[in-house]
């Protein structure tokens, strides 16, 4: 097919702003999907993501369009999954920044759109839901052309929901994004954004032709991993698999490996034939994880089944990290690295849907620089690697780089928030000017990883009414005085809660962990006493009262002494009882604690 006739997008936005609508509008106006398999959010394949009402992993389409062929990446738009929008970047030529015209320019807006500006991309602009009675189109407007600076007429409006400007955004792409740049002569170079695993078909790569082509049953080479296989199968998205004869130069489609080495294909990797002598493609950006969290297998013979379950997991989500972990406590399980809290949930949630498994999830942490007295320096993932305080000479944290786009008339509140949490105040940029504080601002600060993690969010939508949003990245690492929190649930340590914190946090986090903790956990026949201690000093406590038997219940009368006598003796018992027996820790325990709003 001529290259000329074919472009490569992207959609990019904020969390919420109507890509997966839009999706959905331009494959039914394209005629890609009959008007009567349409549903809301077609390219959101997974239950979850339809529960959520979010986007959390990208997902392309084919379309064909005046005489042209459109390929489409559907993108997610939490901080999140960031790197899934960067990965589509880099298979495109060009992207549509949407905007809300009722919210205006986002945090992840402004994310989103340096990612493809880092690409060189195309970037075609579009205010969206112009059909709400509160859309403030001219004003969105005013936002992103100071934002790109673009001229307004550039500044496409549509209506995802109704399809109102909708064939004018697809008459813009044909305009504006430049056709794929590559050789059609030369050997086959293909780039993998994504991949899945498959039962019967083994490893499936979603694969953007750079140069060259492929056809069914041709075979290939990956040049990172040196692994030979065939193209059992190529095909494109409609946007269910449907198979080709074969893929062209600058077109994005799948191409089954029949590979079952899972490890083996590798996001970012060059597909080739052996022996052609091809450059590898420059590929991806080696992902940073923010957030460390032990997973472990409540049996411990399920260990080689969370194997296989993350392995799986991680081909589809190429943010995820792992290494096996040992846990004196919890048994064998995995260390594992992801981008933020709302990442580890649908972790979590995947592998109990995906590969029915029940786990054991340790309350999360940053990976800290430790310095130790006798000279070595580690990089420390979780507590129970943390040294003895006698042996620490240094500890740096991660820091960040945060973003907070607001309303005026917030900033008081989010100043103090941030202030709270560790945060060193940078600059203001003003989006939009208003009467009386209605403007808009992105506010800049360098914050501690730790302190944006566990409810800064929240209390951040609090500060605001709801109004602001955030983005971050990490920016390097800075001395810092941490300790480490035990939890103790009936004078026995309980591993998977331990946490390293700020010395300062120490006793707010200690007293609302202990106080979740007698909230969710179930009484037991026996009093269960909660502690939170540093280095053996206790700093919060709290104890569950134990059932109690009615002794009385058979006595229908008699003197008080024999009642007296009979509510000694179980006295007795409960003291015998107490702090004796061990209890069990269910998982919602564990996520109460997690989501605690301290």
């Amino acid at each position: 097919m001529d290259q000329n006739r074919i472009r490569n997008f992207c959609i990019i936005a904020h969390i919420d702003h109507g890509k997966s609508t839009l999706a959905d509008r331009l494959l039914e106006i394209t005629g890609t999907v009959e008007k009567r398999k349409m549903k809301e959010q077609l390219l959101d394949m997974m239950d979850l993501e339809r529960e959520r009402g979010i986007t959390i992993k990208l997902q392309p389409a084919r379309m064909t369009y005046k005489d042209h062929v459109l390929n489409l990446i559907d993108t997610p738009g939490h901080v999140d999954f960031t790197y899934e929008v960067s990965r589509s970047l880099a298979a495109v030529e060009g992207a549509l920044l949407l905007v809300d015209a009722t919210q205006g320019v986002q945090a992840q807006t402004l994310g989103n759109l340096y990612l493809a500006m880092e690409q060189n991309l195309t970037i075609i602009p579009v205010v969206n839901k112009i059909d709400l009675p509160n859309a403030q189109v001219d004003k969105v407007i005013g936002e992103i052309v100071g934002l790109i600076g673009c001229a307004p007429e550039d500044v496409l409006r549509a209506s995802g929901k109704t399809g109102e400007g909708v064939p004018a955004i697809l008459d813009a792409i044909l305009a504006r994004i430049p056709p794929p740049k590559g050789n059609p002569s030369a050997p086959l170079r293909a780039l993998i954004f994504d991949s899945k695993y498959d039962e019967f078909k083994g490893v499936v790569a979603y694969c953007r032709i750079v140069d060259g082509s492929v056809r069914t049953n041709a075979p290939i080479h990956l040049i990172g991993t040196a692994l030979d296989g065939q193209a059992l199968e190529v095909g494109r998205f409609t946007p269910q698999p449907i198979a080709e004869p074969d893929l062209e130069t600058g077109m994005i489609g799948y191409i089954v490996t029949a590979l079952k080495n899972i490890e083996g294909v590798r996001v970012g990797d060059t597909v080739t034939v052996k022996g052609a002598g091809a450059e590898p493609l420059a590929g991806y950006r080696e992902v940073k994880p923010m957030v460390y969290a032990g997973i472990f297998p409540k049996e411990g013979n399920e260990y080689e089944r969370l194997r296989d379950a993350i392995l799986k997991l991680k081909l589809s989500d190429a943010s995820l990290a792992f290494e096996p972990e040992h846990s004196a406590a919890l048994g064998f399980g995995f260390r594992c690295g992801m981008l933020g809290l709302l990442h580890l949930e649908i972790v979590q949630e995947r592998l109990k849907r995906e590969h029915n498994m029940e786990i054991v999830v340790t309350t999360p942490s940053v990976a800290y620089r430790v310095s130790t007295t006798d000279g070595q320096v580690n990089v420390i993932k979780s507590p129970a690697a943390f040294p003895d305080p006698s042996r620490l000479a240094k500890v740096e944290e991660p820091w960040v780089k945060l973003d907070v786009v607001a309303p005026e008339a917030a900033i008081g509140g989010i100043m103090a928030l941030v202030a709270e949490k560790r945060g060193i105040y940078k600059n203001t940029e003003y989006l939009t000017s208003g009467e009386q504080g209605k403007g808009r601002v992105v506010l800049h600060y360098d914050i501690p990883l730790s302190s944006i993690l566990v409810d800064f969010y929240d209390r951040l939508k609090s500060a605001s009414s709801g109004y602001a949003s955030m983005n971050y990245e990490l920016i390097g690492e800075r001395e810092a005085d941490i300790v480490k929190l035990d939890i103790l649930v009936a004078e026995e340590p309980v591993e998977a809660l331990a946490a390293l914190l700020p010395r300062e946090e120490t006793l707010r986090v200690g007293r609302a962990v202990v106080e979740k903790l007698k909230e969710s956990l179930p009484r037991q026949n026996f009093e269960v006493k909660l502690q939170a201690s540093i280095g053996g000093k206790v700093v919060a406590s709290e104890r569950i009262s134990a059932f109690r038997k009615d002794v009385l219940a058979k006595m229908s009368g008699g003197d008080v002494t024999r009642k007296r006598k009979l509510l000694e003796k179980q006295k007795k018992g409960k003291k015998r009882m107490a702090g004796q027996g061990s209890v069990d820790i269910p998982p919602e325990t564990y996520l109460a604690v997690l989501r605690r709003n301290a």
